[in-house]
């Protein structure tokens, strides 16, 4: 200890504390990700009668800029409690932005699942995946239309050529320049 300052060791116990303090609450916090169609379940042993808060926040991830992108509307989570039993206390869909709140009647493992409201997803993927097909087929017979329409401009300009060649000649052989 001879060549630590007084001040560092005040400042390294003062953060021990706080980290005790914190520990002594039993408050804990989890931050994972979590894919469009998963399901995250957390198995935690709660003690009956002990309300359980949850704060979350979903947001999406942009692959090609890899960031998170801010809060859309419509993209939430599904929160779904299960006590010791198997009965469901919570069941619920929420916001993108929030807190979800239980109190434990039995004691023992809960399981906690969350996930995100998939049938809105699904809307938004299926609804992409609808713009997507809808915008393929509009270009396919867009690529047909134009196909046509070439076509039949050549078969014009053809036909056209030959009736300007039979009306040029009938009219020289009128006027016996041919």
């Amino acid at each position: 200890m001879a060549g630590v300052r007084p001040g560092l060791l005040r400042a390294m116990g003062r953060q021990v504390l706080l980290l005790l303090a914190l520990c002594a609450t039993g408050a804990r916090g989890l931050y994972f990700h979590i894919g469009e169609t998963e399901k995250r379940c957390f198995i935690e042993e709660i003690p009956d009668e002990t309300m359980v808060i949850g704060n979350y926040r979903t947001q999406m991830w942009d692959k090609q800029k890899e960031v998170f992108l801010p809060s859309t509307p419509g993209l939430g989570m599904h929160v779904e409690v299960k006590d010791p039993d198997g009965k469901v206390v919570l069941s619920r869909q929420y916001g993108s932005e929030g807190r979800f709140t239980f109190t434990s009647h039995t004691p023992g493992d809960h399981q906690i699942c969350l996930h995100s409201n998939s049938t809105r997803m699904a809307l938004f993927a299926g609804g992409k995946l609808y713009r997507e097909e809808r915008f393929r087929l509009t270009s396919e017979s867009t690529n047909q239309r134009v196909l046509w329409w070439s076509i039949a401009q050549t078969v014009i300009l053809i036909l056209t050529g030959i009736w300007q060649m039979r009306h040029l000649k009938s009219f020289f052989e009128a006027k016996k320049l041919v």
